[in-house]
């Protein structure tokens, strides 16, 4: 009898390490951010998450500024932003910062017209004329002498803008003000600007919201990443480029745009304004944010594991979901990187 209670007392004891070991092996990791990557990094996430015995990853998509704050304030493992990190805002981190460009995207116009018409074409200073406030109506002359064959209704332009601190609207003021002398200096570059006062600009939060407002509001118009048009299937404009093209977004016309800007070795790449007779004007990297140093080697493992599927199995999906592939050169120079997540 004292021999049985002594073999049960064992296996309990046993059991109870096999539970601890398992408890202390049990990783979950905590991020925010950007709402702009969201639909593929929650893909990704969930995934990762599936195949990696003992690891969990959570994402919150609340825009890019309450990413980095939260990073800031130690709330999250990592965080995500479209408009990178500032130079004042890493020097804040005395762990180290680490940045890495885990996919790209295109902003596109989603429109909502009465009559549905396909295939509008939106010229450099028709767009920025949009945002600035200046072009009013959808039956604008200007908005017309590039659509001959589409009949534009009399109808007033709703503006759908973020209310939100936004790496999406860091990224689309950063192209209008490279190629809006009015554009920058009325209402410059950032993640929030002071949008025109008039009851024709309406805020929403986030990628989702904006698509939303356009899809609910006729006569709308508003900028949101090419993978949630495509989700909503929202009508969304072929914009002029810099040689002049108009070019609708793509797996294809996102790639030329990256190729043609080398990624430094900070990997920050901003592309205002690409060159290329096909390449999307208006395209963009965007960033996971990690800490060099995270005083958990277990945690940081998890984030180098993490990454090392974003850059292999989960660029496979990219296309799919609307986003461009990373290039071979940037996936490289990411990898190495990664290795500072310590």
């Amino acid at each position: 009898m004292i021999r049985l209670m002594k073999s049960a007392a064992l296996a309990v004891a046993v059991s109870l390490s096999a539970t601890s070991a398992f408890a202390a092996e049990s990783i979950r990791l905590t991020g925010s951010g950007a709402s702009f990557p969201a639909p593929i990094y929650l893909t990704w996430f969930k995934d990762f998450s599936k195949k990696t015995e003992g690891v969990t990853v959570d994402y919150q998509s609340k825009g890019s500024g309450a990413g980095v704050q939260d990073f800031l304030n130690k709330t999250v493992d990592f965080a995500a932003s479209d408009s990178a990190m500032k130079p004042e805002e890493i020097a804040k981190v005395s762990e180290g910062v680490q940045l890495l460009p885990m996919t790209a995207g295109e902003i596109v116009l989603a429109y909502n017209l009465p009559g549905n018409p396909k295939g509008l074409k939106l010229s450099r200073e028709v767009y920025s004329d949009i945002f600035l406030g200046k072009i009013t109506q959808w039956n604008d002359p200007k908005i017309a002498a590039a659509n001959p064959d589409l009949k534009l209704p009399a109808t007033p332009i709703t503006v759908v803008v973020r209310a939100d601190s936004s790496g999406t609207t860091a990224v689309f003021t950063k192209h209008l003000s490279a190629i809006s002398p009015a554009f920058k200096e009325a209402l410059g570059e950032g993640n929030t600007v002071n949008w025109p006062a008039s009851d024709k600009f309406i805020k929403s939060p986030k990628n989702d919201g904006i698509t939303a407002t356009v899809r609910q509001t006729p006569g709308a118009i508003g900028y949101i990443e090419y993978g949630f048009a495509k989700l909503a299937k929202v009508d969304f404009a072929e914009l002029e480029n810099q040689a002049g093209q108009y070019v609708v977004p793509s797996a294809e016309s996102g790639a030329e745009a990256l190729a043609a800007v080398n990624m430094p070795e900070n990997l920050v790449a901003w592309l205002p304004d690409p060159q290329g007779a096909k390449s999307y004007p208006i395209t963009s990297y965007t960033w996971m944010i990690f800490r060099k140093d995270n005083g958990n080697p277990a945690k940081a493992k998890a984030m180098r594991e993490m990454v090392e599927y974003s850059l292999t199995e989960g660029q496979k999906i990219a296309d799919s979901m609307g986003y461009i592939p990373l290039p071979q050169s940037v996936v490289d120079q990411v990898r190495k990187a990664s290795a500072n997540i310590q």
